[in-house]
């Protein structure tokens, strides 16, 4: 690949780096600390207070995660294609904070949610939510939605964009900028399932919506305060991706009789290097061969005449456009085989939140709310995520000569290795805690078994590692990978698996159930089979890891050249190629 840029002017040389991303990660970390507590204990508040089924809150729930994740696609083409990355967060927050702040009205206001559930009397009455008062639920929840998957996929590339790739020192500050990210989120997740789950359970709805809301003003405020200091924000002049990869796949088709030259020089290419302007070429790979017939001329210039015809864009592409297509298909089987980790992830936000409520959940005289023990892993990774950054990524630079310490691909695999042995643990401390309620004879007792919640720590440990490796593996490989008019697309992309792996979810459970007889059948954990549940996750993550090696294997790292035009007193600028 080549990329041709001017040298950068003093004004722009000047914006960018370590300032600016400290207003990313307070953004980041303010926006994840409302999202992520009511992400946990939303089922609460459809059950207890819109008097929603348990089964039709749990699926609520799930369908506003999965489409929030989703939507990320979303977020990223607008962000690549009309507006900056810096207008996509701005917008998309206001729209999240126009959520929040309906949910909060919602939960102020008696007459605009149905008359709570009467269960301790002799003729139970649970009055169900009319239309309007749904209506109101469903608007704030995918406000929210909608609003938080703008900011996922478009804020991770503007903090990225802060730092030149192609400069050495800079290259080793993006990566640690992608560990930081990961930590402001830890951060405001750890407030999230702590402050503003207390304030929920203790101080009504109404306050948790409102604090939720004003976390995400600050946000917003935070955000705007980084204008001055942001570079390189802008979006992509060459249009839609969508539409770029469209015309490569209509002009492969229509061009299916058209021989493919064996020279790279002979495909269609335009190299426009214009100063001022930044753009990026990358080379013909043999890889998907059928696709270089997008770029095979139809109608090649006549020998002797000064004209040719232009077939025009979905008839003829470039070079780089095929090539970006090439990409965008090597990268998809790295990210369907990390779903399944996120559907173990989506078990550990479920079963073992109702594990935690079977348990003693006292810590020296207080009680830890049920929605609040994810926060486990949290502080796991509060602390480990520095470790990894100044510890051993320098270590492992030492060693490897890589500025990330080890390749994208190796970390997520690290991550993947990890959440199989989380999900074989999680099994050996449930067959625990089951012998636990035989012992006591407590099958069927609804009261607390004498084993401390905290014996699920190893298993919530082990995974908040697997995260931390394998969700920032994943967004840094697509933003290092993706073209340059797709960067937000990519990182987008990458929450997709997260959103693939809670619809999964369902499916996997239903499935399980089904076919085993009941594993899960019964409302009683003592007497359900989830040991077996975990270990056949296990087992299913480890056939899991053999297909991502074998797209690990099979993926191809992009190479980079990038050409430099350096202007000499007010000429167009001269060149210099330099390898990376």
């Amino acid at each position: 690949m080549a990329i041709f840029q001017t040298e950068p002017n003093k004004k722009q040389a000047s914006r960018g780096g370590r300032l600016a991303v400290l207003f990313v990660y307070a953004t980041e970390g303010l926006e994840n600390m409302a999202f992520i507590a009511n992400a946990l204990s939303l089922v609460t508040y459809f059950y207890g207070y819109m008097n929603l089924s348990m089964t039709k809150s749990a699926t609520t729930l799930t369908n506003f995660m999965g489409t929030a994740f989703l939507l990320t696609l979303v977020g990223g083409y607008i962000s690549d294609t009309y507006w900056s990355r810096f207008k996509t967060c701005l917008i998309f927050i206001l729209i999240e904070l126009m959520g929040y702040v309906i949910l909060t009205v919602q939960a102020h206001y008696p007459q605009l949610r149905p008359t709570p559930c009467k269960l301790g009397v002799a003729e139970p009455h649970c009055e169900a939510a009319d239309r309007g008062q749904l209506a109101l639920l469903y608007t704030g929840l995918y406000l929210i939605a909608l609003g938080t998957s703008g900011v996922k996929s478009a804020l991770p590339a503007l903090g990225a964009d802060q730092f030149d790739k192609n400069d050495p020192k800079q290259a080793r500050q993006l990566s640690s900028f992608f560990n930081w990210f990961l930590f402001s989120l830890t951060i405001g997740a750890i407030f999230g399932v702590t402050f503003v789950v207390w304030t929920g359970a203790n101080h009504g709805w109404d306050l948790a919506f409102g604090v939720s809301a004003v976390a995400v003003l600050f946000a917003l405020l935070s955000l705007c305060m980084g204008k001055s200091h942001y570079r390189n924000n802008k979006f992509n002049p060459k249009g839609s991706p969508l539409s770029s990869i469209l015309q490569v796949l209509v002009a492969s088709i229509r061009n299916r009789k058209l021989q493919i030259p064996e020279k790279a020089e002979d495909l269609h290419e335009i190299h426009d290097k214009e100063a001022g302007e930044e753009h990026e070429y990358l080379q013909r790979t043999e890889q998907f061969r059928f696709l270089d017939r997008a770029a095979v001329n139809c109608c090649p210039t006549i020998e002797g005449s000064s004209t040719s015809t232009n077939p025009g864009a979905w008839r003829l592409c470039t070079v780089t456009q095929v090539e970006e297509v090439k990409l965008l298909i090597r990268m998809l089987p790295i990210i369907l085989s990390t779903v399944f980790m996120n559907t173990c992830i989506a078990q550990l936000q479920t079963f073992s939140i109702q594990q935690s409520m079977t348990l003693d959940r006292h810590l020296i005289g207080f009680k830890i709310p049920g929605p609040s023990i994810p926060v486990i892993p949290l502080l796991f990774m509060f602390f480990l995520i520095p470790f990894y950054d100044r510890v051993l990524v320098p270590l492992l630079r030492k060693i490897t000569g890589i500025p990330t310490g080890i390749r994208h691909l190796q970390r997520i695999a690290i991550g993947l290795v990890l959440s199989c042995i989380s999900m074989a643990i999680a099994g050996v401390v449930e067959t625990r805690r089951k012998s636990v309620a035989v012992k006591h004879n407590m099958v069927d007792s609804g009261e607390p078994l004498p084993m401390s919640v905290f014996w699920l720590g190893f298993q919530y440990a082990i995974f908040g590692a697997a995260d931390m490796f394998t969700l920032v593996g994943l967004l840094e490989f697509f933003y290092a990978e993706s073209a340059a008019g797709m960067k937000s697309l990519g990182t987008a992309i990458s929450w997709c698996s997260i959103a693939f792996g809670y619809f999964l979810s369902s499916v996997v459970v239903e499935t399980v159930n089904k076919v085993s007889g009941g594993w899960l059948g019964s409302n009683n954990l003592n007497r359900d089979k989830l040991n077996y549940f975990y270990w056949l996750l296990s087992g299913l993550s480890v056939i899991n890891f053999g297909a991502y090696l074998v797209c690990a294997w099979w993926y191809k790292y992009k190479k980079v050249e990038v050409v430099v035009l350096k202007k000499q007193d007010g000429s167009n600028g001269s060149a210099e190629m330099i390898k990376a």
